[in-house]
């Protein structure tokens, strides 16, 4: 008599899930060499030199203990906002929102902070984290609510919400909250340099970069060791299933929206904090752009974006290098994430293609 296939299946693959997570690892790793190799092809059309560039790119990134600050530096906030696409993805949502609920986050947190200015410095750090971050949440809240309640598509809303939550930014920078000190550059009211976030002992880094590790960590934990996470990747992996079981769909949406939202805000709570000490156009500095990028980079892996968060932070902080030596645009370094960006969708469509990575069935 033959075996049946559902039970033969378990026992002659059990290879596979080791297969599933080599491929899941070396997808974003082949497509960052795509992605470099075609750029190197661009590069060689403007007749500059690849390995120059590269040079450049590691020297202004990882080539000394200044250098390497910097990049950690970049990598603080972009750690957040990755988690805010990142986590409503593992439910299926897109969002890409994340621009304006930095801004958000850190207006509300200047807002927040300036009727306790006199108060104790941990008092005044925990009323903005704590606006900063229901700002954000709220803001990308919004986007999973449409989606759960009204069926409206959360990357359109998001990206719509995007643009929309500048103006108000915009208006109350330059109109209400304005420092009328400020005149060249439209600012807030500042915080004051003895309410600035401490740099970590023997460091010029800012606590921001624990905030954005520990974040990563206990997003993990939630997502891969509770019961919420498991919901959560259940209603991600198949949705009407998830709805036929009784799962919360719709709160899970929601929650993941908030908490994703709620991580951007923070981000532009602790640039303010850390970095500018007001709000103003600064912090639209495109970090929550990157984050996009860098979610898809660690296929939404909490841990993932630790280590990409600091690649894509090199990137960035290499760019005034590139510009001096090399005569380019310091856009050079965004033509570079645009061709990282296309590289990771092409490698997510041959995901699954390859007889190697599939799972095998067990001969009778």
């Amino acid at each position: 008599m033959g075996i049946l296939p559902g039970a033969a299946a378990a026992p002659a693959d059990r290879w596979y899930p080791w297969r599933r997570a080599a491929e899941a690892g070396l997808a974003p790793i082949a497509a960052l060499l795509a992605a470099f190799a075609a750029f190197a092809v661009f590069l060689l059309l403007l007749d500059k030199s690849p390995a120059e560039f590269l040079d450049l790119v590691w020297r202004g990134a990882f080539g000394s203990w200044f250098s390497l600050q910097n990049t950690l530096q970049r990598a603080a906030p972009l750690l957040l906002t990755a988690l805010c696409v990142a986590i409503p993805a593992r439910l299926g949502l897109v969002i890409i929102g994340g621009e304006a609920a930095v801004a958000l986050g850190g207006l509300a947190a200047v807002a927040a902070a300036l009727p306790v200015l006199g108060g104790p410095a941990l008092l005044v750090w925990l009323v903005m984290a704590a606006a900063g971050a229901a700002a954000g949440a709220l803001w990308i809240g919004l986007a999973g609510w449409l989606r759960a309640r009204r069926g409206v598509n959360e990357t359109i809303a998001s990206l719509v919400l995007a643009y929309v939550g500048l103006a108000p930014f915009n208006h109350l920078v330059e109109g209400l909250l304005r420092d009328p000190a400020s005149l060249n550059k439209p600012s807030t009211f500042g915080i004051g340099d003895a309410l600035m976030l401490p740099a970590l002992p023997g460091t010029d880094l800012h606590p921001g970069l624990l905030a954005g590790l520990a974040a990563c960590v206990l997003s993990w934990v939630l997502i891969s060791r509770t019961a919420t996470g498991f919901a959560a990747r259940v209603t991600g992996g198949n949705l009407r299933a998830a709805q036929l079981q009784g799962l919360p769909v719709q709160k899970l949406m929601i929650g993941a929206c908030l908490l994703g939202g709620g991580f951007a805000g923070l981000a532009g709570m602790i640039e303010v904090a850390a970095v500018h000490g007001r709000a103003n156009a600064s912090l639209i500095a495109g970090y929550g752009w990157s984050g996009i990028l860098i979610a898809f980079l660690s296929r939404h892996n909490p841990l993932a974006i630790i280590p990409m968060a600091v690649l894509l932070g090199g990137i960035g902080a290499a760019g005034g290098l590139l510009q001096r030596r090399m005569d380019m645009p310091d856009a050079t370094v965004m033509v570079l994430q645009g061709f990282i960006f296309v590289a990771i969708l092409a490698s997510d469509t041959l995901l699954g293609r390859h007889p190697w990575f599939q799972p095998r069935r067990a001969e009778s």
